[in-house]
């Protein structure tokens, strides 16, 4: 090719091999030189300017101020410019390039505008111009080396006219490096510590530099959560949910329009709904695709360059293989082999992490975007579909389903992308060996359905995930009722489901590691079948088919680059199969039936009209309307349909027919109160701004100003999860001040004085709810069991089976002598009754007319569906001034080697040793069937052929066999190392983290520390000056994973602390979901959940960033050992055969040269990072299995009669109890003794211990002082299974387990049938039981909530009955149910228990008028005890209490 270089002077441009290949001093042409080498890099940046521009123009990220950095681009650039323009003439004679003088220039200016625009655009570090002066400086290397090697000579002019450019060339490149100083904005100053990538260079970027500050300050210290970064605005929830939850709308608005138009019959509309239900989790999936589906792309271009430089290093290496065997090779060209096989692998490393980091980067969002939505659904999804999911369901949305999201990110692109890359090496493999690669294929296709079948098997092991929920949903219910199962010594039964839930999870685990472990041994298999079956048929066909090392090494290169899809491809479709059963699982919660917004019509608040206009056929055609400003009373018999009543106001019931409009706010109390995980103060403001005026008369109208004072840190003190340190009576009344201060339009509560004293509900009345309270001038519907407050309400329904059947004012009720009045008078006294008729006369006229109008549509009720609270009735817990729960800590530092010692004890010696030594054995095997190649390699040719290839061929397959086969990892799973009995779980992840990643992470240590083993050996073996490389190097990488680890385990610890408030958060939400829907709290709650998922995002961030900061890092360091190393061999060229220079070189992973080394020193290194992160899970499990454990359940030899107690006295001696050791007591100096078949009542205000008497008598708290003697044996010599068995309680809040009925009654199967029946009929339970379809063994859901609350507290009364023991404990137990239901309970309790003694803990003191003694208690003490009658007529605390109460 002819072509013009300058001022009509022709030169041949062509390729002259014989100046640039074929020579020991290699050049270029002075014409490729002055043309070629010049235009790259300016055509590079002329051609992607204007896209790039356009890139700028569509990103503004705020200009960046004149910088001391942007002013030395500019200046440098401005210094070439000038001096082109001053010494034109001079420049031009001697270089001589007229062509190319315009070119540079105009270039250069290019360049300036580019590097002005970007700091205008606020691009703070440019990629382009980067690779722009790479090519700039690559290029000038070649004229470089020319000027260097012709000297100054007599172009003086040019010679430093070239190096100044070059100089400013390479200060340009140097300058790039770095990062402009942005102008921080307002938002940015506002980030207490901002994450840095976004001030980080492009260099910083790709190479993780920008991490390395956190990682240093965690090796000085140890890390903590205020240590760590601001989340970046676009990782924070906020964004990803906003954006997630826009797309969604977007899906279902498209969904809705196209069933509008469609119009479809009712049969296709039905297959249509189903259909939809099938593919929810492709619908998930779209939006996910839309919202992160550009950002993942970049990353799978990423691995798209990974795989070119990855199948470009085989081919260097024939090449080098080839100079090794080439005796007349020039050395330049080893050391270009080697400089080039090193430049390739950093960039196969460099785009690798890219991509993981990008994965990694999707991942999270998408787990962040998954909680954000499940957290939103849970705010909105109607009761019926929130009872086919319980907590730990949800629970394990957020965890489990996550993760498998997450890993389907990473792994998906290998789906499409490991099919491609098998071809490709079959390709190669096929121009290598010819024909004979057919046999690899061949083998491919045979390990192809072995794969297939393999991942098909584990997927349906998924049922594991099945067992999983269950054990996590059984262990939610335990820890909510732990105290009931005390009580009742229950212990054993749920250890026992929770133990075969978890056996059948360890036997599906099993299975699938079982099956993992063969499909590890095809795959350990596969490059050695593949290797001999090509190598087996490459020879045997010909016997002039030779096998030298460049054919054996590079085929094993590329045989090794083939088993990473070959492993990859059935792993990313199992990864991908177990992704779409998470997808349909999410998808079918998000797509589960929501309230409808119109169940409930919202109005402004207007005086003078009807606040609230109930119609609704859920509840037997009601229709009512409550004038403003009323008080409406709502009775009835358990199970009646009053809560469901102010479910419907509420729009929490679904509507079939009619309507229900609410005019102004609401405000709600449940019926169980919902109490937050804060302090008492947070739950009264809830949200709101403290009025301290209006907040002291809230805590005075409800009764807490005495509480507060008791507090340690008064309204400040926290209260536990579900309120655990509150009494059942403090728990309702702060859930009513709550409501109280909200100033509501619409009250709704569902019997908020059941759980408190009498004359504490009389005085709440009183102050709150009645006609003098604060509430007086708002609208009350009031469902109560309470007779004394009705004669002053404005009106009265009464409900019976989801129908009202009676209605009016109180004396409407009575002249009309129904059933109301058959009621009234039965358990009312007639002073009583004219005492309330006088009150209630007084505020007649204010009533206002409230119309009812009833019809007779019957149709199922709609049951309370609240959720219950497990907590019994106990005494406040101080700690700390209020500072009850401590949050979950972090430890610090290195994992302690105790930790180590007790995982491994756990396995035992019987498992390590056998599996030491079969790893041992299988890299034996490895290294000689590896050497075995080397010497068939370097095998002498005679003749075109070798000698005894039969031979060698049966050897080489032997060795392969054994080496594949081999696998100890079938022994990692052969005995359960998780600590059973004492800890059943702590969280799932903790547990999934000991089943899984501990064993895989020992596993991959143990195996690349043997591999390191032979492949040093087979180092050593070639060239013994290695040693002087590797050793070193071993001792760095000792020293960067110390370095390393302590930042990595901590980040590992916050992280898993961080994310148990997330879980607990979710627990609390879906609890109170109503409540919060009635306050109109939705977004406050969001916004906490966004802040606790942020939170946990700031420790997981780091935690995937420091390990690609490690592997790029520490890959580079090796690459440049290997280019060393490299270099050594090809200047020990003459001294080393080919076959041993291609076993060291070619002994790899990714078929990268000594690169196996600091690879395996890298794997090693992560792996036990890997390890060390995840023991820190064993870590937790047996922090909490060694706290303290109270005392054993049964006494060896015990010499307890088994009929014991016989009499059932019971005696306090000088008995004391406190909650926790350095706390006042709770009980004091308690001397008491209670004689056979007496019947005991104990009262006092909330607070003064009447529960502690329980606890202590059950040993739920054990004694300070003093003992309790029951038939005169010291309760503390029996086993806590003998007492609790022994003596019976019926607790104040009704707990019931998701099992059947009569697992609730007797879950060992103790008693028959007959005997379960016996105790519903007396239980009064016969009636309902019986119509229900499974009968005793009716299905109860989590808590029991398919059963209203006076339902579940007279299944307690049957559990009572049905053990039948000397003792009886009733706390408040009938608390919750109807007068007419508490008389039945009395009736049956007199009846049935005659002859036992019975203590008994009340609020309605009519109910122990009749009782052998009282108990009045008064801050721990006992200040009276007597018979009622002469309580009374010593006019003490009983007589006040009695005349409060309306018994006087």
């Amino acid at each position: 090719q002819l072509t013009q270089c300058r001022n009509g002077y022709t030169l041949w441009f062509d390729c002259d091999w014989n100046r640039t290949w074929y020579t020991a001093n290699p050049d270029l042409t002075q014409c490729f030189q002055n043309t070629v080498l010049v235009w790259v890099p300016c055509i590079y940046l002329w051609l992607l300017a204007p896209f790039y521009c356009l890139h700028l123009y569509c990103h503004d990220s705020g200009r960046i101020r004149m910088s001391c950095l942007c002013c030395a681009k500019t200046v440098r650039l401005h210094f070439i410019v000038q001096s082109f323009s001053h010494k034109r003439k001079t420049v031009l004679i001697y270089l001589n390039v007229n062509l190319n003088y315009r070119l540079k220039i105009m270039t250069v200016i290019l360049a300036l505008c580019i590097i002005q625009l970007e700091r205008i655009r606020g691009c703070r570090s440019s990629v382009f111009l980067f690779l722009f002066w790479v090519l700039a400086v690559v290029c000038s290397l070649v004229p470089l080396r020319a000027k260097i090697q012709l000297g100054i000579s007599s172009d003086i002019v040019r010679y430093f006219a070239f190096f100044s450019y070059f100089t400013i060339q390479l200060a340009q490149l140097f300058l790039c490096c770095f990062a402009a100083k942005t102008t921080l904005s307002p938002v940015f100053n506002l980030l207490q510590n901002p994450c840095p990538v976004k001030d980080a260079s492009f260099l910083s970027k790709i190479l993780f530099w920008w991490f390395t500050g956190l990682v240093v300050k965690g090796y000085r210290t140890p890390l903590e959560a205020e240590d760590l970064w601001t989340l970046r605005e676009e990782d924070t929830s906020w964004i990803v949910c906003n954006n997630s939850l826009f797309s969604c709308r977007q899906e279902k608005a498209l969904a809705a329009g196209a069933a509008l138009g469609s119009r479809l019959p009712d049969q296709a509309q039905l297959l249509r709904k189903l259909q939809k239900e099938q593919s929810s989790g492709f619908f998930l999936l779209r939006t996910m695709a839309r919202k992160f589906g550009p950002y993942f792309l970049t990353g799978t271009l990423y691995i798209i360059f990974h795989d070119a430089f990855m199948f470009a290093i085989p081919q260097v290496l024939s090449l080098l293989l080839d100079f090794m065997r080439d005796e007349d090779a020039p050395l330049w060209k080893g050391y270009f082999y080697a400089t080039l096989m090193f430049l390739l692998s950093c960039l196969q490393s460099l785009f690798n992490h890219q991509y993981m980091y990008t994965c990694f980067t999707v991942g999270m969002r998408v787990k962040t975007a998954v909680m954000g939505l499940v957290y939103r659904k849970s705010l909105v999804i109607n009761s019926s579909a929130r009872r086919t999911c319980t907590v730990g369901e949800i629970v394990n949305l957020v965890s489990a389903d996550t993760q498998k999201l997450m890993d389907f990110v990473v792994y998906f692109n290998a789906v499409w992308l490991a099919p491609i890359e098998i071809s490709l090496c079959l390709f190669f493999l096929w121009q290598h060996l010819g024909p004979s690669a057919l046999a690899g294929i061949a083998t491919v296709i045979l390990i192809f359905p072995l794969n297939g079948l393999i991942a098909k098997k584990r997927s349906k092991l998924q049922v594991q995930m099945k067992f999983m929920d269950g054990r996590i949903r059984l262990m939610n219910e335990i820890l909510s009722g732990i105290k009931i199962l005390k009580f009742y010594a229950w212990e054993k039964a749920f250890l026992e489901q929770v133990l075969g839930l978890r056996e059948k999870e360890l036997k599906a685990l099993k299975k699938s590691q079982i099956l993992y472990s063969i499909s590890i041994a095809s795959f350990n298999s596969s490059s050695f079948l593949i290797a001999f079956s090509m190598f087996g048929v490459y020879v045997m066909l010909d016997d002039r088919n030779v096998l030298d090392a460049q054919k054996v090494f590079v085929s094993m290169a590329l045989i090794n680059i083939l088993k990473t899809p070959l492993s990859q491809l059935p792993f990313a479709i199992s990864t991908t199969m177990q992704a779409m059963v998470s997808l349909r699982r999410l998808g079918k919660y998000l797509c589960s039936e929501e309230l409808r917004e119109d169940n409930v019509s919202k109005a402004p608040f207007c005086s003078g009209t009807s606040p609230t206009h109930v119609s609704t056929s859920t509840l037997n055609d009601i229709i009512i309307h409550v004038p403003r400003g009323s008080l409406v009373a709502v009775v009835g018999h358990v199970g009646s349909g009053k809560s469901s009543l102010l479910s419907a106001m509420l729009g929490e019931t679904e509507k079939r027919s009619g309507c229900v409009t609410v005019k102004g706010s609401v405000a709600y109390v449940p019926q169980q109160a919902w109490i937050q995980n804060a302090t008492v103060q947070d739950n009264i403001l809830f949200g709101r701004e403290k009025l301290k005026t209006w907040y002291h008369r809230v805590l005075e109208g409800c009764a807490l100003l005495p509480d507060l004072e008791i507090l340690p840190a008064g309204d400040a003190t926290e209260i536990g999860e579900k309120g655990l340190n509150l009494s059942g009576g403090q728990k309702q009344r702060v859930s009513l001040a709550r409501a109280v201060y909200r100033k509501a339009d619409v009250y709704l509560m569902d019997d908020p004085l059941s759980a408190v004293d009498a004359h504490v509900g009389q005085h709440i009345f009183d102050k709150v709810i009645g006609p003098k309270g604060v509430l007086r001038d708002k609208t009350r519907i009031l469902v109560t069991h309470g007779m004394s407050f009705l004669p002053q309400a404005d009106f009265i329904l009464v409900l019976g089976d989801g129908e009202i059947t009676e209605s009016g004012s109180y004396q409407e009720l009575l002249s009309r002598h129904g059933a109301f009045a058959d009621f009234i008078h039965t358990f009312a006294n007639a002073e009583r009754k004219e005492s309330a008729i006088q009150r209630g006369e007084k505020h007649s006229v204010k009533r206002r007319p409230v119309s009812v109008l009833c019809r007779g549509d019957t149709t199922n009720t709609n049951l309370q569906n609240m959720e219950p609270v497990s907590e019994t009735d106990q005494e406040p817990v101080p700690e700390d001034l209020g500072k009850l729960t401590e949050a979950d800590k972090a430890r610090s530092g290195r994992v302690r080697l105790a930790t180590y010692n007790k995982y491994f004890k756990t396995i035992g010696l019987a498992i390590i040793v056998p599996i030491v030594f079969l790893y041992a054995f299988q890299q034996g095997a490895s290294l000689a069937y590896n050497y075995w190649l080397s010497v068939w390699a370097d095998d002498p040719i005679v003749n075109g052929t070798q000698t005894d290839t039969d031979l060698k061929l049966i050897v080489f397959g032997a060795l392969g066999f054994v080496q594949g086969q081999v696998d100890p990892g079938l022994l990692m799973f052969a005995s359960d190392c998780t600590p059973s009995g004492n800890l059943l779980n702590r969280f799932s992840k903790e547990i999934d983290a000991i089943d899984c990643m501990v064993p895989d992470g020992l596993k991959m240590m143990l195996c690349y520390v043997f591999k390191l083993m032979e492949v040093c050996i087979i180092v050593l073996l070639a060239m013994p000056f290695a040693a002087v490389v590797i050793l070193p190097l071993a001792l760095l990488y000792a020293f960067v994973q110390s370095f390393y680890v302590a930042t990595s385990c901590q980040l590992r610890r916050l992280e898993a602390v961080s994310r148990s408030p997330i879980y607990t958060h979710f627990n609390e939400t879906v609890q109170g979901a109503s409540v919060i829907r009635a306050f109109g709290e939705q977004s406050r709650f969001i916004l906490q959940t966004n802040k606790r998922v942020d939170f946990n995002q700031t420790s997981y961030f780091p935690r995937f960033v420091a390990t690609r900061w490690l592997a790029v890092n520490l890959e580079f360091v090796g690459n440049g050992v290997v280019l060393a190393a490299a270099i050594l061999s090809v200047m020990g060229k003459g001294t080393l055969s080919p076959g041993i220079v291609g076993l060291a070189v070619s002994k790899v992973n990714l078929s990268v040269g000594y690169l196996q080394v600091t690879g395996i020193l890298s794997w090693i290194v992560r792996s036990w990072t890997d390890v060390e992160n995840n023991i820190v899970s064993v870590e937790r499990v047996n922090e909490y299995a060694d706290t303290p454990k109270e005392a054993s359940w049964s006494i060896e030899g015990s010499s307890l009669p088994p009929d014991w107690p016989q009499r059932g006295t019971i005696e306090f001696q000088d008995y004391g109890l406190q909650y926790r050791k350095g706390l006042e007591l709770a009980l004091k100096g308690i001397t008491l003794q209670v004689h056979e078949r007496e019947r005991v009542g104990i009262v006092g205000r909330t607070g003064a211990g009447k529960s502690s008497l329980a606890l202590g008598i059950f040993r739920i708290l054990e004694a300070a002082k003093g003992k309790i003697l029951i038939d005169g044996v010291d309760i503390a010599d029996v086993g806590l299974h003998d007492l609790r068995s022994r003596i019976t309680i019926i607790p104040q809040d009704p707990v019931l387990f998701s099992g059947s009925l009569r697992m609730n009654l007797d879950p060992f199967d103790t008693y028959t049938d007959e005997e379960v029946w016996r105790s519903l009929e007396l239980a009064h339970l016969q009636n309902f039981v019986s119509n229900l379809p499974d009968k005793i063994n009716h299905e109860c859901s989590e808590g029991g909530e398919n059963l209203s609350l006076g339902q579940r507290q007279l299944v307690c009364l049957a559990r009572a009955l049905l053990r039948k023991t000397k003792i009886l404990v009733l706390d408040e137990a009938t608390a919750a149910v109807d007068l007419e239901t508490d008389a039945l309970i009395q009736s049956t309790i007199r009846t049935q228990f005659e002859d036992c003694t019975v203590l008994t803990v009340a609020h309605r003191l009519n109910t122990i008028m009749d009782y052998t003694r009282v108990i009045v208690m008064d801050r721990g003490h006992i200040s009276e005890m007597d018979t009622p009658a002469n309580l009374i007529a010593q006019r003490g605390q009983f007589y006040r209490m009695c005349r409060e109460a309306g018994l006087m």
